[in-house]
């Protein structure tokens, strides 16, 4: 599928800030599922840009506007095409074997940056005790148990973009159990790597507005699901937000060991800590 991509990210400052300083990533991947075509990043003030590929692969652009500003506007415009045909990934060695191969010296070595926690993804108790809850039950294989794991976090946690931030860590929405697209990323993320499965967070899009009936109103924006290594089959994409095969509805922007590795658009600038930010997303296929 080909779709058109418009990302709109707008700064409103009360009063005027210098001396901005921000790198974005919203340069859509070229992989196996997915080939981005067309690509341009412009800014309000306008700033030449430097571009530059991180430790995980993404594409990254920075700038700085050095003279005074009240308002900062960053608008990345894409075309991707995505593949149809792409099939959710199963496993193909039972459990047992799967568990002997992630075990080993070599696959601990190559994922240790996959497997070990982080501020997003702590391996705290309450991660522990749910992780026990699964493994208690009779695991087939790797990919059975993370079917599992996406189909649990969607039932028993609610989507409620009021009731966490972007800090929110797992532990406070295990507690109250609701959140966001992040949020059920990392969670499911500690669960894995807790579980020893290497897992990443995935930045992107999801295309759903035909699954909004056409309504001109629906407001888009970006989303985050994760992916697990499988053991023999490779990295393979599981959305705990809505427990659906991650397809040709996906667009990938970045990988990272969290959110913090690869947020959209970040930077420091001199000047009022009072801002309003306003992002627009607008995803289309266009055939």
């Amino acid at each position: 599928m080909k779709f058109q991509i418009l990302h709109t990210t707008h700064y409103q400052y009360d009063s005027d800030v210098a001396d901005s300083v921000n790198e974005i990533r919203l340069s859509p991947r070229t992989n196996g599922n997915q080939s981005c075509y067309q690509h341009s990043i412009t800014t309000y003030p306008h700033a030449p840009l430097y571009a530059y590929e991180d430790y995980f692969g993404n594409r990254v652009h920075a700038f700085s506007v050095a003279e005074p500003h009240s308002q900062l506007t960053i608008t990345a415009r894409s075309i991707v095409v995505t593949n149809d045909r792409a099939v959710p990934k199963e496993s193909i060695l039972p459990y047992e074997q799967e568990r002997e191969i992630m075990d080993s010296e070599p696959f601990l070595d190559r994922f240790a940056e996959y497997l070990a926690p982080t501020d997003y993804t702590q391996n705290t108790t309450d991660v522990q005790q749910i992780v026990q809850r699964f493994l208690n039950t009779s695991v087939e294989s790797v990919s059975q148990l993370l079917a599992t794991i996406t189909t649990s976090i969607k039932q028993e946690y609610t989507y409620d973009p009021t009731a966490t931030q972007v800090q929110t860590k797992i532990d406070e929405m295990i507690k109250i159990r609701r959140g966001v697209c992040q949020d059920f990323a990392h969670l499911m993320i500690a669960l894995c790597r807790c579980i020893g499965i290497p897992a990443r967070y995935v930045s992107g899009y999801q295309y759903i507005l035909d699954l909004s009936g056409g309504n001109a109103d629906f407001e888009q924006a970006s989303h985050a699901w994760i992916e697990a290594y499988i053991p023999e089959v490779g990295w393979t994409g599981f959305d705990p937000t809505n427990d659906v095969p991650v397809g040709w509805r996906y667009i990938i922007l970045a990988y990272g060991r969290d959110y913090k590795d690869i947020v959209p658009v970040k930077g420091v600038y001199h000047g009022t800590p009072q801002q309003n930010l306003k992002v627009d997303v607008d995803v289309k296929k266009i055939s």
